[in-house]
């Protein structure tokens, strides 16, 4: 049986209290199955429902399951995507590949871990209620030992630094509709994942009203595939 042929994909995904799909790097994966025209089932998870799935093998979501083959974290999911589905590709070339590897790595270290400080108090709060205790102990080890409520506490003094790091994708977006130039790539959809996830669950609008160039363009980006990124549940991103 060639990969396209193993049947029906389910994405196994981290959801909140109130249903919305959360993870940063699960709405990765969302776009991508979206770009390439795929449906899938969603199959959500709390943080601790994930270790029971498939016998403990995997302690993150994105999950993959497209009949026998079943796959953790986002790059190698969308690897397997572009292998077994080469239509649509998200990647049309290794070069492509490498340097949307190279703005991953970049927003990761300069955006990401920014936003987990200023909202890892509210993700916490908009979690199922019988996940919470398990979020607040391994994030509280994960940030030094300090208390989610100390983390957060100066965070409105964090935001204009937070703010201005996002300048280079402004810069982009300045001279183009999509950080991938006139249709999006995987490194929108690496992008728009972060913002999906403050939306979940900010109490903290994170960017200025004023700022247009990513006003548009997380505009265009919702819009995607028929409006796919959506959600009457989404929180406000501008002030």
């Amino acid at each position: 049986m060639d990969e396209a042929g193993r049947g029906a994909i389910s994405l196994h995904e981290l959801v909140l209290e109130n249903g919305r799909s959360a993870s940063p790097f699960v709405w990765r994966i969302r776009y991508a199955l979206a770009h390439k025209g795929l449906a899938f089932e969603s199959r959500p998870v709390g943080f601790t429902g994930i270790p029971k799935l498939f016998g403990g093998r995997f302690k993150t979501v994105p999950i993959l399951q497209h009949g026998d083959m079943i796959l953790s974290e986002s790059w190698k999911i969308a690897a397997y995507l572009d292998r077994a589905f080469p239509e649509r590709p998200l990647f049309s070339h290794p070069a492509e590949h490498a340097m949307v590897q190279l703005m991953d790595a970049w927003f990761y270290a300069e955006i990401l871990r920014r936003m987990v400080r200023i909202y890892v108090l509210d993700i916490h709060n908009a979690t199922r209620p019988e996940d919470r205790a398990y979020f607040r102990s391994s994030r509280e080890q994960r940030l030094g030992g300090l208390a989610l409520e100390e983390v957060a506490a100066d965070r409105e003094t964090r935001l204009p630094a937070l703010r201005e790091a996002l300048g280079p994708l402004r810069a982009q977006l300045a001279q183009h509709p999509f950080l991938g130039g006139e249709a999006p790539n995987y490194a929108d959809y690496i992008a728009l994942g972060a913002f999906h996830w403050v939306a979940s669950c900010s109490t903290l609008p994170l960017l200025a009203g004023t700022d247009s160039a990513l006003r548009g363009w997380l505009e265009r980006g919702f819009d995607l595939y028929g409006g796919f990124g959506r959600d009457p549940r989404m929180r406000p991103l501008f002030e």
